[in-house]
Parts: structure tokens; C-alpha cells; sequence
């Protein structure tokens, strides 16, 4: 009997106990054990993952956006792609692609300096000369500069080089000196006939050195020496010649002048007297002819 008493105030005081238990989850929920002040940690996670994905959404757009965007500027031209076929040249300004469809190209429009480097050329008087170059050329066909050739500016570079040994090669050392003209606007034609196929102009083409051979360049030092010796000896001897002429004084030069109109009339005199004595002997001797005819006529 004791232990049964025993055992039912045991129970009793669980069942008491779970009461207990019962009624402070009713009063203080499990979701509020946290501090005070404070979002509860589900609502929490919640919150920053969807921070999270905002971001990464605005930073895709953002990245998409940027990557759409195409600037031409005013000396370029944009050449537009879209899967791989050209749809059209942009102007400068603002422009709007696809990223994942199109690409675009820019092109300058602008003049570009090539120097074409110094390579030794025969002429056609069999002197070797080393001369270098300059070549000016611009696009104006941005879609042929971009579709035509692969690099414009190494294709122009090889085709003047070749182009100003075959030029120079058709002329002597003497004409490649004084007509560089001529030879600068024969290159310039050859270079923009081939290149307007690649929707490029040669505006210009200028033979920048031209170094000769040092027996040529000794050879023409003793010609030129040369010549500046009978330039001199040319000059003395007028020197000299102007050094022998005799000055008189202001008063004897204008008695000479005098003098000199003087015997101007005189002769003019002798010859007016020498031709009326020839006129009046004519006349003599025709009368002496008419009386000497009428004489021996019957």
C-alpha cells in the first residue's frame, strides 16, 4: 500500500509539473527567445537572401547595359555586325547593341602617317642608293577596309615598299636627285589605284633621304670642287679686268664727250660734201655723154 501511495503522488507531481511547462510556452512563445527589439532569425534570412538577389539582378543589367552600349566617336565609324553579317555603318554618337548577337568594329577616319623604312635601290645608271619615305593615307570606305584586307596598314607598307623600289629603279641617279616631284606623284598613283580597293586613299607619298654610296658621294665632292675653282678663276679675271679700266676726272670725260660730238659732225660733214661732189660729177659726165652723142650725129 505504501508503494502504490508512493507512486501515485509521483505521477501527481509530474502532471504538476507538466502544467507548468504548459502554461510558460503559452506565455512565452518559442519564437520570441531572442532578445527584445530584434526581427526574428527566419524573417532575417529571408531578408537578406533577397538583398542578395536584388543585387546580383541589378549588377547583371547593369553589366548588360554597359556591354550594350557603343560609343562612335567624330572620327570614327563603326562598323555593326550582327551573327557575323554587317547590317550597317554607324555614324558618330550613341549606339545600342545586342551583346550576345552583335559586334561592333570602329574604324578612324583620320590621316595616318607610315613611314616607309630605307632599303638600297639600283637606278637605271647602275648606282646604288639607299632611300626612305613617307606615306599619307586615309579611309574612306570603313565597311571595304574592314571586309577587303585584313590589316590595312601592313598591306600598305609592303605594296609601297615595292612600288618605290620599281619606281626609282625606271629612273637615273641624276633624275631621282632633281625630280622627286615626279617620282613622289608616280609612287602616290600606283599606291592609290591598288588601295581603293580596299576603300583606302594615298593622299601623299614623299621621298624623305636619299643617301648615295661614299665613292659617289667623294666623286661628286671633287666635281663640285671643281667647280667652284673655275667659278673663281672666273671671277678674278673680272677683277682684273675691272681693275685695268682707266677713271678720269667729271671735267675731262665732258670735254672727251665734246670732243667726240664734234668729230661726229665733221664726218657727217665730209660725207653730206663727198656726196654732192659725186652728184655734181654724174651730172658732169652726163652732159659731156649728150654732147658727145649729139656730136657724132650727121
Amino acid at each position: 500500500m505504501q508503494l502504490v501511495t508512493f507512486g501515485h503522488g509521483c505521477n501527481r507531481h509530474r502532471d504538476a509539473k507538466l502544467d507548468e511547462d504548459r502554461t510558460c510556452l503559452q506565455v512565452r512563445p518559442p519564437t520570441r527567445r531572442c532578445s527584445s527589439g530584434t526581427l526574428p532569425r527566419t524573417e532575417s534570412r529571408i531578408t537578406v537572401s533577397a538583398t542578395i538577389v536584388v543585387v546580383m539582378v541589378a549588377t547583371i543589367l547593369f553589366l548588360i547595359f554597359a556591354m550594350a552600349i557603343r560609343i562612335v566617336t567624330q572620327y570614327e565609324r563603326g562598323v555593326h555586325f550582327r551573327l557575323g553579317r554587317i547590317i550597317a555603318v554607324r555614324n558618330p554618337g550613341l549606339t545600342l547593341i545586342f551583346p550576345a548577337v552583335d559586334r561592333m568594329t570602329k574604324v578612324s577616319m583620320r590621316i595616318v602617317t607610315m613611314p616607309i623604312q630605307s632599303q638600297g635601290i639600283i637606278t637605271r645608271d647602275n648606282v646604288s642608293v639607299d632611300i626612305a619615305a613617307v606615306a599619307y593615307f586615309r579611309v574612306i570606305d570603313a565597311e571595304k577596309s574592314v571586309v577587303t584586307i585584313e590589316s590595312v596598314n601592313s598591306a600598305i607598307d609592303q605594296i609601297a615598299q615595292t612600288t618605290l623600289r620599281n619606281v626609282v629603279g625606271q629612273h637615273s641617279l641624276d633624275e631621282v636627285l632633281s625630280e622627286t616631284a615626279v617620282i613622289n606623284t608616280s609612287i602616290r598613283q600606283i599606291l592609290d589605284t591598288t588601295t581603293l580597293d580596299w576603300g583606302v586613299e594615298v593622299t601623299l607619298v614623299e621621298l624623305k633621304d636619299i643617301q648615295l654610296p661614299e665613292s659617289m658621294k667623294r666623286a661628286m665632292a671633287r666635281e663640285a670642287e671643281a667647280e667652284r675653282e673655275k667659278r673663281a678663276k672666273i671671277i678674278a679675271e673680272l677683277g682684273v679686268e675691272k681693275n685695268t679700266t682707266m677713271v678720269f676726272p667729271a671735267p675731262l670725260m665732258s670735254a672727251i664727250g665734246e670732243l667726240g660730238s664734234f668729230l661726229h659732225r665733221e664726218n657727217a660733214s665730209a660725207e653730206d660734201l663727198s656726196s654732192h661732189g659725186a652728184k655734181e660729177n654724174a651730172m658732169k659726165e652726163t652732159t659731156f655723154n649728150a654732147s658727145a652723142l649729139s656730136a657724132s650725129r650727121p
